[in-house]
């Protein structure tokens, strides 16, 4: 796991050296939220049971529901920066670092980077859906 910068200030973007699975991860992100910047936030809750009933969820579908509602997890919005750009913001450091944990099965990374960021009601419903979503993406 690449440590996050002590004391970052997720405004002020970061440069980071990562995996082209990761790369593609990230830009993935970025034009869904692009996307979804249109749409009204969805609670956290429901759209995790949405996807719960649907077993032909794709990974647009997790990823809409996991950017349309990280701002709430986070307790305010996430900064994702347009596709392509080579830098990353602290948040997108921290959703590769959380989609690498899911992929590797690092349960203790995993709950690491949920406890530091998100509320205890939500981690359980952001690693469900940050586990299905890493699963297509070569992120190690």
């Amino acid at each position: 796991m690449v440590p996050l910068r002590k004391n970052a200030d997720a405004r002020q973007p970061c440069q980071s050296s990562i995996s082209p699975g990761a790369r593609e991860f990230v830009n993935h992100l970025r034009f869904v939220a692009m996307d979804c910047r249109a749409k009204p936030r969805a609670d956290l809750f429901e759209a995790c049971a949405l996807l719960h009933v649907s077993q032909s969820a794709s990974r647009d579908a997790f990823a809409q529901a996991l950017t349309r509602c990280l701002g709430e997890a986070l307790g305010k919005p996430a900064r994702l920066l347009a596709p392509g750009t080579d830098e990353l913001t602290f948040d997108e450091h921290w959703l590769v670092q959380l989609g690498i944990a899911c992929a590797r099965d690092d349960d203790a990374s995993l709950t690491f980077l949920l406890r530091s960021r998100v509320a205890f009601e939500n981690r359980r419903l952001v690693g469900f859906l940050m586990g299905n979503l890493s699963e297509c993406f070569s992120l190690i």
